[in-house]
């Protein structure tokens, strides 16, 4: 395994086994199993947890003597646990073993990337002066999304005698791995039984307690040196045991493979869950079998997404795709789910959906098309939910929810918990009503990159209209201004909530819910008139859409306020008025200062009265859109947006961010890559290290910023070599930073699958694989580039020759 495709950490420190088994995840896109070592339990270091997409249950809580209701991504049966311990020669054993007693003399963990796996290799001396070897290597099956495996393998080095080895699935688990959460109802399985199949195969099943899913598990044990198996019996707390006493000569390797198979009740293709799980282990290959079937389907996902990155950045990066890929697979393109803004890596935000489909979908739908139309999908079968959402609140059109899970309600809780000074307060972040932009957006950007017209004028347009309605109700005409104002929202910022002293919620005329709306209800008009005739009808008639209607729309997009101040965007309606924060007095006092809006109401002061922000508002608009783009949009305002105007705007906000986001790293390396101005390395490194350095403070090991993940992928793709799709034609114009100015990728684009782009310094290489498709058509700098089939093109950036 090479260093460029490893992930490894040596020696064992349980202060950091939490952000490690976070990064340790391994998954498939079906179900994801945190990096937990197999014989821990959840305790203040260690939280074993498994994942399926899309698996939620709703539970209530009584929170501040509130009465309130989660749901929450459901911690499923463990499947990992595997123990050991040396017996005496008298028939007695010690204690289970366990990392935390004395006499480890070597322990480190690595996670292939390449091959999917994650291996631990530790020796153990014991008071007895005995020395045991143990090596494991897990999968979670790429190839085939119900299995999993673990092997162990076992060499005594210095002694002979007896190990008992203990199996377990688990199905008394809780939710209980955010600390913040811990005091909320966690308990979500139910109807828990244990029981056996056979000489070799155990099984639990249980059932959510509201959603009545029915989960499965089957773990087949084998033993290379052919003991038989010790069986407890089934166990109705939910617990299924298998036990091997394995005779162990010095020097000799003996293996354990554990086997498992897990089945859903939503699972197509199956009677029932528990007869599916036994069948499938039972009829599944042997641990080396299974392991070449994993490398192969690993092989093809990376083929699909290459990437060509040196040095620790394209480590990095690989790790970033690695987790993208295993939360959104294209086993992800069968099910209906969204993006889980924390993967499937742990159960901050409860496993919700956001808006961070925003920084992942740009990236496969250059790689993975059919993922990102399944992820739109989930949106477009919460369409009536969001059109309830909207009438209920008063509104026209579809409201999508900030936080969306099962079924499309708003899953945003009311209260939310200041760790710093223990208050409950009211949680308002449901007033950031731009997802419906960013779900208009990505439908937009997913059909101009693939060409898929054919789902843009059906779900997409259903979506892209509705929110359009949205949009243009919310609107309404000011005569002091003679523009039309959208109030009592929340922008990406997320700090300002409120006015200072107001008991109003929400923020007016935030300038990225504004510009965005304007794109959208434009992209409306536009997908309106470009609608077949007697698809046009149908969905006219269906929505009640009237040419009245489309005037207003036409109306509102010109006509939408952006509020400015000394030539500079100002984030919302009277953010230039607020105070300027004494950030070298909070520095000096905090250190930190990522989380202001927590630091500030511990100190009975509010975030609200200050010109700060959590992170990238206004400046989003930038990596939303190219300057061209953006330029439009605000020409069709009536506004002038030159670059003179643009730079006094990044100025501005740059010191008074905070960046209690992994995403405003990203958002501002973009931005100022392709500004070319020295300091976007250092925001493109915090982008890059979010989740490995923790620079969030503790929030990764309760699961990575997926988006975050996603968007430097990203940055490479589209930010540094300025890539887009425009009139059906790629568009390559790199601006890549001093830093990282030599690297490659593969995309596939429309009918050309691996379009391989590399980049070393002023030299653009393009090739195409050989096929039997037409030559691909390309523009570098606004000069036509042709790359027939098998062919490579070598542009010269300095002066646009080719060759």
């Amino acid at each position: 395994m090479s260093a460029e495709w490893s992930w490894v950490y040596e020696g064992y420190d349980p202060a950091e086994e939490r952000l490690r088994e976070a990064l340790c995840t391994l998954g498939n896109g079906y179900f994801a199993t945190r990096g937990a070592a197999p014989e821990s339990v959840a305790d203040g270091h260690h939280y074993p947890g498994t994942y399926a997409a899309g698996c939620y249950d709703r539970l209530q809580s009584a929170v501040a003597g509130h009465q309130v209701e989660n749901e929450d991504m459901v911690n499923l049966p463990n499947w990992l646990p595997l123990r050991f311990r040396i017996r005496d020669a008298g028939g007695g054993a010690s204690d289970w073993w366990s990392p935390d007693q004395r006499g480890l003399l070597r322990y480190r963990q690595s996670l292939d990337l390449k091959g999917g796996s994650l291996a631990r290799d530790l020796l153990w001396e014991d008071a007895a002066g005995r020395r045991l070897r143990v090596g494991q290597q897990r999968v979670v099956h790429m190839g085939e999304p119900h299995l999993a495996a673990l092997r162990t393998t076992f060499t005594a080095e210095n002694w002979s005698g007896e190990l008992e080895v203990e199996a377990e699935l688990d199905a008394t688990v809780t939710n209980s791995g955010v600390a913040r959460y811990r005091d909320l109802e966690g308990s979500h399985l139910a109807s828990r039984e244990a029981g056996e199949a056979g000489d070799d195969v155990a099984w639990v099943r249980c059932r959510t307690r509201n959603s009545g899913i029915t989960v499965a598990q089957a773990a087949r044990l084998w033993c290379s040196a052919g003991e038989g198996l010790v069986r407890p019996g089934p166990h109705c707390d939910g617990r299924a045991r298998q036990r091997l006493r394995l005779p162990l000569r010095s020097g000799v390797s003996t293996h354990v493979d554990k086997t498992v198979a897990m089945y859903m009740s939503g699972d197509r293709g199956i009677s029932e869950p528990l007869g599916a799980a036994i069948e499938a282990v039972g009829r599944a290959p042997a641990f080396p079998h299974l392991l070449a079937s994993h490398h192969r389907a690993w092989r093809h996902l990376w083929q699909r997404a290459h990437l060509d990155v040196p040095g620790l950045t394209g480590r990095i990066l690989r790790l970033h795709l690695f987790h993208i890929l295993q939360t959104l697979s294209p086993h992800t393109a069968a099910l209906d789910v969204g993006v889980p803004a924390r993967g499937l890596h742990g159960e901050a935000y409860r496993g919700h959906v956001f808006w961070d489909e925003l920084f992942v979908l740009p990236y496969l739908n250059l790689h993975f098309p059919e993922v990102s139309k399944a992820l739109l999908d989930y949106r477009h079968r919460r369409l009536p939910a969001a059109r309830r959402n909207a009438a209920e609140a008063g509104h026209t059109g579809a409201m999508y929810p900030w936080q969306s899970g099962s079924d499309g309600r708003e899953e945003t809780q009311t209260l939310h918990l200041n760790p710093r000074s223990q208050r409950w307060l009211p949680d308002r972040s449901r007033l950031q009503h731009h997802v419906g932009s960013a779900i208009a957006y990505n439908v937009w950007r997913y059909a101009e990159t693939t060409g898929d017209r054919e789902f843009l004028h059906t779900r997409g347009a259903e979506m892209l209209l509705e929110i359009a309605r949205f949009w243009s109700g919310l609107a309404a005409y000011d005569s002091t201004y003679e523009r039309y104002r959208i109030r009592g929202v929340m922008g990406p910022d997320e700090y300002h909530e409120a006015y200072p002293d107001s008991d109003r919620p929400g923020i007016d005329d935030n300038a990225y819910t504004n510009v965005t709306a304007s794109w959208v209800l434009t992209r409306a008009l536009e997908l309106a008139g470009d609608l077949p005739q007697p698809r046009r009808d149908h969905l006219f008639a269906d929505m009640a859409l009237t040419e009245e209607e489309l005037e207003r729309w036409e109306d509102v997009s010109r006509r939408l306020r952006v509020p400015f101040h000394r030539g500079v965007i100002d984030q919302f309606d009277g953010y230039h008025a607020l105070a300027e924060l004494d950030w070298e007095r909070y520095r000096a006092r905090y250190g930190e200062v990522r989380r202001l809006d927590r630091l500030l109401e511990a100190e009975g002061d509010t975030v609200n009265r200050y010109r700060v922000s959590k992170q990238a508002d206004a400046l989003m608009l930038g990596y939303l859109f190219s300057p061209r783009e953006l330029a439009a949009v605000f020409h069709r305002l009536g506004y002038r947006l030159d670059d003179e105007t643009w730079d006094r705007t990044v100025d501005f906000y740059l010191p008074r961010t905070s960046h209690g986001s992994t995403l405003s790293g990203l958002v501002h390396g973009w931005l100022l890559s392709r500004e070319r101005r020295p300091d976007a390395w250092r925001y493109t490194q915090e982008a890059l290290v979010g989740d490995v350095a923790d620079v969030q403070g503790g929030t990764t090991p309760e699961g990575i910023h997926l988006g975050a993940m996603g968007g430097t992928l990203d940055l490479v793709q589209r930010g540094l070599a300025g890539l887009e799709v425009r009139d059906n034609t790629l568009h390559v114009d790199p601006a890549p930073i001093p830093e990282l100015c030599t690297y490659g990728f593969s995309v596939r684009f429309r009918e050309h699958w691996g379009v391989s782009v590399q980049i070393r310094g002023d030299t653009l290489k393009v090739g195409l694989p050989l096929s039997e498709r037409s030559p691909l058509r390309f523009s570098v700098r606004g000069r036509a580039v042709t790359v027939p089939p098998g062919r490579t093109r070598t542009i010269s950036l300095g002066n646009s020759a080719g060759s």
